[in-house]
């Protein structure tokens, strides 16, 4: 029998009747859930079951702080959880009597003023670009052995490139020092057939008077 009520408004204990003699429609306990006390500012730690494709189910841990609360502890209520993972924010919002939970933790609790919580999200976007301001961009990292095997043959490779850039300017520096000796000879060469060519000149005028001489008869002269 149902605990009679005061003035059309249900009290607690007729409450706690009503759900303790009510049929089970989730497999939740609810009033596990609705005795938790949940509140925004609280850093919770939250198994949620995951379906994969194969089948199983897994648990994934969702840890982070309750920015909100909406609906209180009726059939609708739900809370929001925000983390911060890789420097990004992320947020969730859990149904509190959803059967993918399995278990709510309460880690840490802080004193908070306000009812809503979402003015972190700002607060941290600043706090992320003064960070940025003072960040400096670096790399230096050890050198692993593949890296010191190529390193050392491209090394290799360039000192037998110069080598061979060495030999060839010294090849080509002979060749030039050749053709600067060769050069003075042909100069002599040339003057010397000059010469003889002049020696050959005269001596063919002369040959040429005299022949001249001989044929004219001795009368003439």
């Amino acid at each position: 029998m149902i605990p009679p009520c005061s003035r059309g408004n249900i009290s607690a204990e007729t409450k706690k009747y009503i759900i303790m003699n009510t049929a089970v429609i989730s497999p939740v306990n609810v009033t596990e859930r609705a005795e938790l006390d949940l509140r925004v500012g609280d850093t919770v730690r939250v198994h949620q079951k995951i379906k994969e494709a194969s089948g199983k189910t897994r648990i994934q841990i969702f840890e982070g702080m309750v920015l909100a609360r909406k609906h209180g502890r009726e059939a609708g209520g739900s809370f929001t959880v925000r983390r911060t993972s890789g420097g990004y924010g992320v947020e969730k919002i859990f149904p509190l009597y959803s059967p993918m939970i399995d278990k709510i933790e309460i880690v840490r609790r802080s004193k908070v003023r306000q009812s809503k919580l979402y003015y972190i999200r700002e607060k941290a976007a600043r706090e992320i670009k003064r960070q940025m301001r003072r960040m400096t961009l670096m790399y230096s990292a050890t050198e692993g052995e593949t890296e010191a095997k190529a390193r050392v043959e491209n090394e290799e490779k360039l000192a037998a490139e110069a080598k061979d850039k060495e030999a060839e300017a010294l090849a080509a520096q002979s060749v030039e020092t050749t053709e600067a000796d060769k050069a003075p000879e042909e100069t002599n060469d040339s003057d010397q057939t000059g010469d003889l060519q002049e020696e050959l000149a005269e001596a063919s005028t002369e040959e040429v008077k005299e022949q001249i001489n001989e044929d004219t008869p001795d009368e003439e002269k």
